[in-house]
């Protein structure tokens, strides 16, 4: 479904399992995409890659928010509309969120691109986060405009009012105000012969989106297939 990207349109096809996005720029449009997610784009577009933010914040994105270093710069200088089309390097799904001054936190890897009013930094995730190996930091965007993010797999939304329970690896983004604590799906024997082991205890109001594959459970199922 088309919808006003501000004033631009895009589209996103072939979901869910091979998602790509379809912008139109107007003349005088911008959006910022991370590194190697422009898959095509008009010869007259122009690409300016920059450091996010400046180099503290761009350090801060690559090292404890697990994201590029880099960011692309998409602009239409021309006086006609020209399209862009940009995608992730998983299989899966993608979304576009619309912000209006609240914030989002996001797993490393789950942004693609974003309007020029949102901005991007990081946010101290905790250390359930860690032991989830998910690292101590998530990438936070915050501001105005429309953000787009991927998953492995389908991607879901959930609202949720108190505790949730997740695999570690299927939460893909969540809001800042919800809190994450690490702990057994069950008794420590039922916890561990039924393959579970621990899982992300959410508490708190607020919108989680989840992904309907795990990238480590695709590992684990391949690494005894290709010793």
């Amino acid at each position: 479904m088309s919808l006003p990207f501000t004033t631009m349109q895009y589209e996103i096809r072939y979901k869910p399992a091979f998602a790509a996005i379809f912008v139109t720029l107007a003349p005088g449009e911008s959006i910022i995409a991370e590194a190697g997610a422009m898959a095509s784009m008009d010869g007259r577009l122009s690409m300016k890659t920059k450091l996010s933010g400046g180099l503290f914040s761009a350090l801060l994105r690559k090292f404890l928010g697990g994201e590029s270093l880099f960011v692309n710069v998409f602009k239409n200088q021309t006086s006609q509309a020209l399209t862009l089309v940009l995608t992730q390097s998983i299989i899966g799904d993608i979304e576009c969120l619309e912000l209006s001054g609240n914030e989002m936190c996001f797993q490393p890897g789950a942004y693609i691109a974003s309007s020029p009013k949102i901005d991007l930094g990081v946010r101290w995730a905790g250390l359930a986060s860690w032991f989830a190996g998910e690292g101590l930091f998530k990438l936070k965007v915050s501001g105005h405009g429309k953000v787009f993010f991927g998953a492995y797999g389908g991607l879901s939304k959930q609202t949720i009012t108190g505790e949730f329970i997740v695999d570690n690896s299927h939460l893909v983004a969540y809001s800042p105000d919800i809190s994450m604590s690490i702990g057994l799906s069950g008794g420590l024997i039922s916890s561990m012969t039924s393959g579970e082991g621990l899982v992300n205890r959410l508490k708190g109001h607020g919108v989680i989106y989840l992904q309907s594959r795990s990238v480590s459970g695709l590992l684990g199922f391949l690494r005894p297939k290709v010793k």
